[in-house]
């Protein structure tokens, strides 16, 4: 069973920075595109950025020049470096990774962590 694990969410001041990590455990044969998405109460979860087997970034248009998405494949871990936070970066950030596990490839999603920034 494939699991991941998400860390590094908290509270900060505003300006100030985080660093979010996703580990991916369990039988896991390869691992495709990867990604972070958060979600505020009564909103659609949206996509923050993504980071391809290649890697290949994608980012929202509130996030650039402020996060970066990166990857470790041999510690099957991705990352999401927030500097610059805003007030409205508050959200529960969830992680996502394409894996192949006993043959079948199929998105897998973190539990969620908390980044909460004040003003």
């Amino acid at each position: 069973q494939v699991q991941l694990v998400e860390s590094g969410g908290g509270l900060v001041q505003a300006g100030g920075s985080l660093r979010l990590s996703c580990a991916a455990s369990g039988i896991i044969f390869s691992i495709g595109a990867m990604g972070w998405y958060r979600q505020t109460p009564g909103n659609q979860r949206e996509l923050v950025a993504t980071i391809s087997s290649g890697g290949r970034t994608n980012y929202a248009d509130s996030v650039k020049g402020r996060f970066t998405i990166s990857r470790d494949n041999a510690k099957k871990t991705v990352y999401l470096q927030m500097n610059g936070l805003k007030p409205e970066d508050t959200a529960v950030y969830y992680c996502k990774q394409e894996i192949a596990s006993r043959l079948v490839l199929q998105d897998y999603w973190g539990q969620g962590t908390q980044v909460t920034v004040s003003s």
